[in-house]
């Protein structure tokens, strides 16, 4: 007769006391390839996949320290915040938790700093902070910065990254994109130059008006930059869109943008636009 011996089991539930416990947030993984990565690492490679490439959202603070000069940043209008025009319900209380949130006291810094050297003004849009949405004060101070650039005789940069209009705020909120209009009309003929850089998201009333009037406009890869929604205009159409609308590669090939660039050039792109155009930060 033939014996089997019994199999042997190797598994085993590990106790509660050998559990290991990782940290919350330690880890982090790619929205596109699902790699998961020390958070640590991407955040030393500017937010950028170290795998396939992907461009992650850079908040406002990490945007100026990956792009200017240490110890050359000045900020302007940092203390302005927004007021509820209409009264939208609730609108206050959302707005002060994004401020808990976030440290910033609106979804845009802007001020003056230095990118190898070359001295520039600048707005950097934060969707961390109401999904970046342009609200009466994101407006105003873009369009003081603007202004801060003419009367200083600097070249603008902005980097944009909005959901579009904030509905809390209504019509107050459309006007921002006539007077952010009129201010870059005022600077450009000052002779002025302005590089717009485009980042995920870049949609609604933002893409419409500030974002696309520069005298360069520029894109991260991938960012998502449009006016309507992909739905929306595949029911108004009643046609279904190729699979990278409204990308920035997409806008690229049918000639709305100058160049992507990849975060990792950007800082030696626009260093290099700068010092061109370096007479007193006007365009010759």
């Amino acid at each position: 007769m033939l014996k089997f011996n019994k199999k042997k089991k190797y598994a085993s539930i590990p106790s509660e006391q050998s559990k290991v416990d990782i940290p919350e947030g330690l880890m982090k993984k790619c929205d596109n390839c699902y790699k998961i990565f020390y958070r640590k690492e991407i955040n030393n490679n500017q937010n950028v996949c170290p795998n396939c490439g992907h461009h992650h959202q850079l908040n406002a603070w990490e945007r100026i320290d990956s792009l200017f000069d240490t110890n050359s940043f000045e900020e302007w209008d940092k203390n302005m915040v927004s007021s509820n025009p209409l009264a939208f319900p609730d609108y206050e209380e959302k707005l002060e938790k994004d401020r808990k949130k976030t440290g910033l006291n609106e979804g845009v810094v802007t001020g003056k700093g230095t990118i190898d050297g070359q001295a520039t003004a600048f707005a950097v849009m934060d969707a961390s902070f109401r999904m970046g949405s342009m609200g009466s004060v994101i407006g105003e101070k873009i369009a003081r910065a603007i202004e801060n650039a003419r009367e200083e005789s600097l070249p603008f940069i902005i980097f944009t990254a909005s959901g579009g209009a904030r509905m809390q705020e209504g019509v107050i909120s459309l006007m921002q994109m006539s007077k952010t209009s009129v201010a870059i009309s005022r600077f450009s003929r000052a002779g002025g130059l302005m590089i717009s850089v485009m980042t995920h998201p870049t949609t609604g009333g933002v893409s419409a008006s500030f974002a696309s009037l520069g005298d360069y406009n520029f894109a991260e890869p991938g960012a998502l930059i449009g006016f309507a929604g992909r739905r929306i205009i595949e029911q108004t159409i009643r046609e279904k869109l190729p699979e990278d609308f409204q990308t920035a590669e997409f806008l690229l090939k049918h000639g709305q943008l100058d160049q992507v660039i990849h975060r990792h050039d950007l800082k030696y792109v626009l260093g290099t636009i700068l010092m061109m155009h370096q007479k007193g930060g006007q365009s010759e």
